[in-house]
């Protein structure tokens, strides 16, 4: 019988889903099988807290990407690899076929005489997290390794590591602040869905409001952000850009954190940080944050009003930031 040398997973491209797929990470992680991520650049701070076998960067070209992972799977003499895939797209299937590796994933584009073992998508409609569980699970019991069900509770519990807390704790410092004494926003999201802007219209009301009545409102948008930041909330505290990992402590370290359906909520979740997000042309319950400490407002197609929004952000800063 061939021993399982490692688990090499694809993870998807976007923060937001990173995060979501992180319960399916600590499954595979679980089973004490070496696990190698391939994912985006970006992924590697946000996940320096884990003890992986190796990290290789996808630039979403097949052919390098494939190359990249050939490599790494020579380099460190894994000899009966498995795969495991997230995203849907055939390119990546190809990646790990050609750089072979055998591998799972949904039977979806075309993929099916590529995977080794396709799954059928299920029948219900599941959140994002649920969905990426299903197929690692499936995954895991055709490899005859342990499976456990999805835990309870809406936690994605990432794991941040020391130096992700020091640098948070040096951006507030550098900008004057403190642990739960400022109200973090992130008031921008990327491209449109369904042709829609994913950003709520009341950001720089919602901030005014807040500071008239004692509150410090902060952001900590990426460079290709802070523009479109300043423009929707030009008096908010604009603290220079930081690292995913450190962001993700930044989100801890706020008293609460008001955002959009976007990769910040889910960041924020995955912190187990406070906060609320702000819906109007996505679903909730489909890419709605994995966190019990999150609350929803707005709806796909009414986003909520300022005076609804302002009520809730009061209602959810903790007590001594009540002025």
């Amino acid at each position: 019988m061939t021993t399982l040398s490692a688990i090499y997973v694809r993870l998807p491209n976007w923060i937001g889903d990173v995060c979501m797929s992180l319960p399916s990470l600590h499954a595979l992680l679980d089973t004490q099988l070496p696990v190698v991520v391939c994912a985006r650049p970006w992924a590697r701070d946000l996940l320096a807290g884990y003890k992986l076998a190796g990290f290789v960067e996808m630039k979403g070209q097949w052919r390098a990407d494939r190359a990249a992972v050939h490599a790494h799977r020579k380099r460190a003499q894994h000899a009966h690899p498995r795969g495991l895939l997230l995203p849907d797209s055939l390119s990546s299937a190809m990646v790990f076929k050609f750089a072979g590796i055998p591998s799972a994933g949904y039977r979806d584009d075309g993929r099916s005489l590529i995977l080794r073992w396709p799954v059928n998508k299920p029948a219900a409609a599941l959140h994002a997290v649920e969905s990426w569980y299903y197929i690692t699970t499936q995954a895991l019991k055709r490899w005859n390794l342990p499976a456990r069900p999805l835990p309870a509770g809406r936690r994605l519990e990432l794991r941040l590591a020391d130096r992700h807390y020091s640098e948070g704790m040096q951006a507030l410092r550098n900008a004057g602040l403190d642990r739960d004494d400022f109200i973090l926003i992130a008031p921008t999201a990327t491209g449109l869905h369904r042709g829609k802007v994913k950003v709520w219209p009341h950001y720089d009301a919602l901030t005014r409001r807040l500071q008239e009545q004692g509150h410090t409102v902060a952001m900590c948008p990426p460079p290709a952000e802070a523009e479109a930041a300043r423009r929707n909330a030009p008096t908010a505290l604009c603290l220079p850009p930081v690292k995913l990992g450190a962001f993700a402590t930044l989100t801890q370290l706020a008293s609460l954190v008001v955002c959009n359906d976007s990769g910040v909520s889910h960041l924020a979740a995955a912190a187990g940080a406070r906060q609320l997000t702000l819906f109007g042309v996505t679903q909730p319950e489909r890419t709605g944050p994995w966190s019990d400490r999150a609350v929803c407002l707005g709806a796909a197609h009414a986003w909520p009003t300022l005076e609804e929004t302002e009520q809730r952000v009061l209602a959810l800063l903790p007590e001594k930031l009540e002025r």
